[in-house]
């Protein structure tokens, strides 16, 4: 991919806003900036998302914004990725990451700025589209980090990364940068971060794990082979059906009856595709998983699993060994995002130190297990990170659902919306916060 750097005057207003700010506590700064320019430019981000691997008008729009904050900025990487690099005299590396993509999901927030766009998927079918994991939060508030840090220069020694990454909804974006020479570009950071809103966590506080926030992920494909028949005459075939129902129901008892009851792991059949008509036993039955876990070793042994039983549920079958159901693993594995414990202590006793006990949500517990593709940002080479989440749904919001209201919107929801001002301001100093705590400037 051409490396395409990005050649823009910083104004005049931009540079006498990142002036004052440098005069100016973080927390005022952050809300002084939020009212005059974040605030705008999240509902512009909100209002005209774009789907992965089609970001070109939000890569433009953050590139720019990037740029009149004092970056080196540079497009195209990994086909629409930014990478913004600010050099501050000697010191680390550290590079933050925010995702640009968007999901093809209809808004119904009833947010008076809901997106209205409609575009051309992949396959060219007209969907619409809509900002439904709160990705225009996390661009945002790379662009509040980014301004914040250029103005407090005094602060902090080392070099800062901003990277704005294309298709985390679809993956494969973090990785295609990587396969673009990201580090050999642009040097390998020595610490990585990035964060996620959460509408599970009351917005303005912040969680961070210690371990693993997000799961990996394998998506499997089981492919059932038996011998067509008349629906009438069922012995004269073998059903792929009937097997195929006695392959999802025995993948739960590798969950319920060999995992460890504390080790995380989920087997979901997400689909079952078979037959054509109400009388015809198929020869072919086709089973769609997706396989989550928290480390590779348990990542191994559910596929390993899987294989046994669904082949020896073919052996009980009565199939001959040439028509033994067939396990494929797409090679698109998605490792386990996991927190370096050193480094998640030390941020979060500077986030208790600078920003208050109370900012952290002691309430949260982690229920589900979604992925995350910056891992492969992280894992090899391994480069200690942190990802943290930051909340984004008021807390009234939780006491009405306890209390039989209106549940609050999970992610992926055309109900899904954000509190946004608490929640990029938080974003904006924790970020700051954990950069000025990891480049800090040396005395003499």
């Amino acid at each position: 991919m051409k490396l395409h750097k990005i050649a823009l005057l910083l104004p005049l207003w931009c540079a006498s806003t990142l002036a004052h700010a440098a005069t100016t506590a973080l927390p005022e700064a952050v809300a002084q900036d939020y009212q005059q320019h974040l605030a705008p430019l999240f509902r512009h981000f909100h209002q005209n998302p774009e789907l992965s691997h089609m970001e070109v008008n939000t890569a433009k729009r953050l590139a720019a914004e990037l740029k009149n904050a004092g970056f080196d900025v540079y497009t195209g990487i990994g086909k629409t990725g930014v990478v913004a690099i600010l050099k501050n005299g000697a010191g680390p590396m550290v590079m933050m990451r925010a995702d640009m993509d968007a999901l093809p999901v209809e808004e119904k927030s009833g947010l008076p700025y809901a997106s209205k766009v409609r575009t051309k998927d992949w396959d060219g079918n007209e969907v619409p589209v809509m900002h439904a994991c709160g990705h225009d939060v996390h661009i945002t508030s790379l662009v509040g980090t980014a301004r914040q840090m250029a103005a407090r220069k005094n602060d902090w020694s080392g070099t800062l990364m901003l990277i704005g990454q294309p298709a985390e909804e679809r993956s494969g974006g973090a990785q295609g940068m990587m396969d673009d020479g990201l580090y050999q570009k642009f040097g390998q950071p020595d610490y990585a971060m990035a964060l996620h809103v959460s509408s599970e966590i009351e917005a303005g506080k912040l969680v961070a794990v210690e371990g693993s926030p997000y799961s990996g992920v394998d998506s499997v494909d089981i492919i059932i082979h038996g011998i067509g028949a008349h629906g009438a005459s069922p012995h004269r075939g073998k059903d792929p059906i009937v097997l195929g129902a006695q392959i999802v129901l025995a993948l739960q008892t590798i969950i319920s009856r060999e995992l460890a009851p504390k080790e995380p792991g989920v087997i979901t059949v997400g689909a079952f595709h078979a037959g054509s008509k109400h009388n015809i036993i198929p020869d072919q039955a086709h089973l769609q998983l997706t396989v989550r876990n928290d480390n590779m070793e348990t990542r191994n042994y559910l596929i390993s699993a899987i294989e046994r039983v669904a082949k020896n549920l073919g052996r009980a079958a009565g199939l001959p060994e040439d028509k033994l159901p067939e396990v494929k693993v797409d090679p698109q594995t998605t490792p386990p995002t996991v927190n370096d414990i050193p480094l998640t202590q030390r941020i979060k006793a500077s986030w208790r130190k600078t920003m208050g006990d109370d900012i952290f949500d002691q309430n949260y517990k982690r229920l589900g297990m979604g992925a995350e593709d910056f891992p492969f940002l992280t894992t090899k080479p391994y480069i200690p990170s942190l990802y943290f989440a930051v909340g984004g749904t008021p807390k009234a919001a939780f006491i009405a659902e306890k209390n039989g209201g209106p549940a609050v919107p999970s992610h992926h929801s055309p109900l899904f919306k954000i509190e946004a001002e608490p929640a990029i301001r938080t974003g904006v100093e924790a970020t700051v916060r954990a950069l000025q705590e990891l480049m800090p400037v040396k005395s003499s």
